[in-house]
Formats: structure tokens, C-alpha cells, sequence
């Protein structure tokens, strides 16, 4: 049977283990890693110490992208003593904080790193197509004396994923803002710049990968599909009009966690 991945936050029990009986030792969780990433890729791996009532101890939460790699993992691993003396209790979660909606996307750098997984290095790429400064546009009604206290720099990112051995193509548009402070510094400034740039590309990708789906087979080869359904207004519109699109008003701001890209991977268009 096929599995439809995303590229969200892992959701669900199945794809989630508890690792029971862990003894305290230095690096635990590279531990658990080296352990368990033989089976799939996994999106976290995070250890804990055991309440008070359960004794001295630590138990792992591992989560897989994979059911079908969570499954595996448990099969082969439950009972196995792996880095340590005494065997470990593994079991697949079965209660679990599910999301009201959707999953979160992942962020571009988990993006990357399932895309890699699953197409290989080779089989996907992504380009700017544009990364404009919209600062301004939405300071028409602020005061002058409070405008000039806070400032902040909005970038606009319009990018392209492409996937060449399944004939995909996948847009995301995406505003990155960050505060300059006063102004006056010119390396707050840069800073700023940089930073707001790194969030509307990076946000830009996840959106392009959030339109593409995996199924990996029984067999273990993937097959990819084009998730219509997440499609914007703006992946109607020509590379021109994408590269003149100024107005940002529809664009979400939600808060995404600041990841170190490097724009530098990716390719701009002249």
C-alpha cells in the first residue's frame, strides 16, 4: 500500500515511537539518531528524563516521516538492547496532541532535507524568480513620530520549485520582514536586510514544496504528484507579472522560526 507524504509537520501516532528503559549517558539523542535513521528519516529525536514516580531514567520520542519506517523500527528494535546494556522497551505512540487543521509546513530547511531523501540531490531545484523591497506600503496610516521610532524591512519573494524527472513545477510567494531599530545604524540596517530577505526566500520554498506531494511505494520508489488544491492566485500569473507584483496586502505574516539560508543556494533569475 502507497504513502502520501506532505511536506508538513509529521502528524499522527503511527509515524511517532516512545522509547522506554533509556539509561543516562552522555549524548543520548545522537545515540537514539544513529539508532533509529537507519529505518527512514526522521524529522525529531528528543529524550526525557523520567517523572519522579517512574524512577531514575530517560524515555525517547522519536518521529519518523514514514509510518511504514516507524513500523519497521519498532518491529526491529523493540527489545534490543542497541547502545546500551539492558533492552529497550519500543512502542509505537498511541496518544498524541493532533492538530485542529492542518499541520504546520516544515520549515525550508526541513523541506530540503525530505526533498533530498526522497528525489536525491539531483532531482529537484529551485530558483528566485524575484526578491523585491515592499518596505513602505503598509506605513500610509502611521503616524510620522511612531513611524520613525520603529521601522521595519518587508521583502517579497516569488520562487520556482522544479522537479525534472516528474515534470513538476511548484510556485510560492512569500513576505519576509524584519525591524531595522531606528534606522540610523547601518549595520542594524544590513543586518535587517539580510534577514528579512533569508525569511521570504526560505518561506517562498516551504510554500512551493507545501504544493507537492510524495507517495512512496511498497516497492520503495517514489512517485510525485501536484497538489492542486494548495494552488494561489499568484500561480496564474506570468514570471512579468511576477516579478512586478507589489502588492502585499493578501500576504500572510505569520511568524515562522528564523533559519540560517544561505540565498546563495539558490539560483535568481536576471
Amino acid at each position: 500500500m502507497a504513502e502520501v507524504l506532505e511536506f508538513r509537520v509529521p502528524a499522527g501516532s503511527a509515524r511517532t515511537l516512545l522509547v522506554w528503559g533509556l539509561e543516562p549517558q552522555p549524548d543520548l539523542e545522537r545515540s537514539l539518531f544513529s539508532a533509529f535513521s537507519r529505518f527512514g528519516l526522521l524529522y525529531s529525536v528528543r529524550a526525557h528524563s523520567n517523572a519522579a514516580v517512574a524512577g531514575p531514567g530517560y524515555y525517547g520520542v522519536i518521529k519518523f516521516y514514514s509510518a511504514g519506517d516507524a513500523s519497521r523500527a519498532q518491529r526491529a528494535c523493540n527489545g534490543q538492547r542497541l547502545f546500551q546494556k539492558s533492552p529497550l522497551k519500543v512502542c509505537v505512540c498511541t496518544k498524541q496532541r493532533m492538530f485542529q487543521q492542518q499541520a504546520p509546513a516544515l520549515s525550508s530547511n526541513k523541506c530540503q532535507e525530505l526533498a533530498n531523501h526522497y528525489l536525491g540531490f539531483n532531482g529537484w531545484s529551485s530558483r528566485i524568480i524575484t526578491l523585491q523591497n515592499v518596505s513602505g506600503f503598509d506605513g500610509e496610516n502611521e503616524e510620522g513620530g511612531e513611524a520613525s521610532q520603529k521601522r521595519s524591512l518587508q521583502f517579497l519573494c516569488a520562487l520556482e520549485v522544479t522537479l525534472p524527472n516528474h515534470g513538476i513545477r511548484s510556485r510560492g510567494v512569500a513576505l519576509g520582514e524584519a525591524g531595522t531599530g531606528n534606522g540610523q545604524d547601518p549595520l542594524e540596517f544590513l543586518t535587517a536586510t539580510r534577514r528579512a530577505q533569508k525569511l521570504a526566500v526560505g518561506k517562498a520554498l516551504s510554500g512551493a514544496f507545501q504544493k507537492i506531494l510524495l507517495v512512496v511505494l511498497e516497492n520503495g520508489k517514489v512517485a510525485v504528484e501536484y497538489n492542486s488544491s494548495q494552488e494561489e492566485p499568484t500561480d496564474s500569473l506570468t514570471e512579468k507579472e511576477l516579478k512586478g507584483l507589489v502588492q502585499v496586502n493578501d500576504l500572510s505574516l505569520e511568524r515562522f522560526d528564523l533559519e540560517e539560508e544561505v540565498l546563495s543556494d539558490l539560483s535568481f533569475d536576471d
